[in-house]
């Protein structure tokens, strides 16, 4: 049986806000942006080949939902320079450390407390 991730589901009170953080610190864009029948929008972004769906609580949605992931893992070719900008901007570093291979990694806070892991992509 071949299996592949279709897409990661963000909840969140403000989508928009959240979609425009992906945008700015992770090189994510925006695909669709979608206005439900309550007026309220929900985006999908590519998240270098992830899909990624932003939204609000689903009121058709049975299951109990909550707010956020645990954390979403990126790759850069350009570690030292998107460090800098997280940094620049206020954004919580919550740990910086380097992997056993060699590669630096670097934890930080995004929108409703998920995590997000720049790993140093070495070519």
């Amino acid at each position: 049986m071949a299996f592949r991730i279709n897409h990661l589901h963000l909840k969140t009170p403000n989508p928009k806000k959240t979609a425009d953080f992906y945008v700015e610190y992770t090189g994510a864009k925006v695909v669709k942006e979608n206005t439900r029948p309550d007026g309220s929008k929900n985006y999908r972004l590519n998240l270098h080949g992830v899909e990624l769906n932003v939204t609000q609580f689903l009121e058709e949605q049975k299951l109990e939902q909550f707010h956020g992931l645990e954390h979403v893992a990126i790759d850069t070719n350009n570690f030292d320079g998107e460090i800098a900008k997280i940094k620049s901007a206020g954004i919580k570093i919550l740990e910086e450390r380097v992997l056993p291979d060699g590669r630096r990694v670097c934890f930080f806070e995004g929108p409703e407390g998920v995590r997000l892991e720049f790993l140093e992509w070495k070519q």
